[in-house]
């Protein structure tokens, strides 16, 4: 059977509620320190979790028994760490945080065009952190950022209140396809629609492509809607740095065939690039390759 994201994030909402007590009351420094308590937890229990990134590791980048657990451990620390910068920025705290910025003009380029565009991302780094990239360099009205609606309500119930979601406009994606005709939408309005390219649920079609020297599935979504309609490209990342810095990769493809496989190939080309500068970053808690144990 094809491996597949469950959609959903793990974790309960006292231990939510610990590290925004430890960020309010003791900095973000305490709560990356904190980190440590639960990330083993996460590395012995989390079973089928941990087995992806086993097979992330040991077989798509070749890792050494002792580096691929080291590694797997240091993944779920530095997702933890991005949790902790999410909850810290959007509290008012973004002054504490560097932004650099690596192809911004690209971006404004494709706004200036009048058509709107479709900037394709991933599951890497800490890519809703771009409206805050976006804010007060780009309008904010600009921008449209389609995400999944699958994580625990009561989670989400209590971290709503710290995460500001209304400095974008968010499109859900839904099981009818109605979020389509939300992103066609958006896109006439000139609004550039951020989309994660390498995630899919199960009854959603899906697109077969090679990242890494194996075949993988990919959600055919992004890559229809980027070779079919005519409107700017853009792969677009953003990655933890070290001392809360954060960085923003864009880069505008240029899309000259209609057949979504072809642009898939210049999205895992890219993915292949980042991953070999942030292989800790590439946050896909399963099995993306449906591998053999």
């Amino acid at each position: 059977m094809a491996a597949e994201w469950d959609g959903k994030s793990r974790g309960s909402v006292f231990g939510f509620k610990v590290f925004v007590f430890f960020i309010k009351n003791f900095g973000v420094n305490a709560a990356y320190a904190l980190m440590h308590l639960p990330v083993p937890y996460f590395c012995l229990f989390s079973g089928k979790n941990v087995q992806g990134l086993r097979f992330y590791f040991r077989k798509r980048l070749g890792y050494s028994w002792f580096k691929s657990a080291l590694s797997i451990y240091k993944t779920y620390y530095v997702f933890g760490q991005t949790l902790i910068d999410k909850i810290a920025i959007s509290a008012n705290l973004r002054d504490s945080y560097t932004f650099n910025y690596n192809g911004e003009h690209l971006i404004k380029d494709a706004l200036a065009e009048q058509k709107g565009g479709l900037l394709i991302s991933a599951h890497m780094g800490n890519f809703e952190l771009a409206q805050y990239f976006f804010k007060n360099r780009i309008d904010k009205t600009n921008v449209s950022i389609v995400i999944t609606d699958q994580d625990h309500q009561a989670i989400k119930d209590y971290l709503n209140k710290y995460l500001k979601k209304d400095e974008t406009q968010f499109i859900i994606v839904k099981y009818d396809f109605s979020h389509i005709f939300e992103i066609n939408a958006a896109l006439a309005q000139n609004r550039l629609v951020c989309i994660s390219g390498d995630r899919y649920l199960e009854g959603v079609k899906c697109i077969e492509g090679k990242l890494l020297n194996k075949t993988a599935k990919f959600p055919v979504g992004p890559f229809h809607l980027g070779s079919k309609l005519q409107v700017p490209v853009l792969f677009v990342y953003v990655f933890r740095e070290p001392k809360k810095k954060y960085q923003l990769y864009a880069e505008r493809v240029q899309v000259i065939s209609k057949r979504p496989e072809d642009l898939l190939q210049s999205y895992t080309e890219s993915l292949e690039k980042m991953i070999s500068k942030y292989p800790l970053q590439w946050f896909n808690f399963y099995n993306f390759w449906d591998d053999e144990a």
